[in-house]
């Protein structure tokens, strides 16, 4: 304390920093939410009955593909045609990118790469 009226004694006030987070910390839960979302990205997908590929597009693509084949022919389509195609292709992909996935993970991989494809199918073929 000081004895002089109106005079303040020197006082440093100490403010401690704030505690950080450990980087490896943070890097840790960044990875941890990761290796999570994409766990519940799949189970949302194979929860889900809707067509992944969206309708229109589909129906385009279908659409130019018949007109390449057949440019004469006026053809109309009904929707639940369209529909039964859009089912069986996307049934088509599903199955074979589920086959290049057990030929990426048979080479000790994660990633499927082109040749996982072209293995599984020329293996789906020598079973018919």
């Amino acid at each position: 304390m000081s004895l002089i009226p109106g005079h303040r004694p020197n006082v440093i006030q100490v403010v401690s920093p704030k505690p950080r987070k450990s980087i490896g910390k943070s890097i840790g839960n960044y990875k941890k939410e990761k290796s999570v979302q994409w766990q519940r990205e799949i189970q949302r997908y194979q929860r889900s009955v809707e067509c992944l590929i969206p309708r229109l597009p589909f129906q385009r693509l279908v659409r130019d593909i018949v007109v390449e084949w057949y440019p004469e022919a006026n053809l109309r389509w009904q929707a639940l045609a369209i529909e039964a195609l859009q089912e069986a292709a996307e049934n088509f992909l599903v199955t074979l990118f589920e086959d290049a996935n057990l030929c990426a993970i048979h080479a000790r991989r994660v990633t499927i790469m082109p040749r996982d494809i072209f293995l599984a199918r020329r293996v789906s073929r020598a079973l018919r």
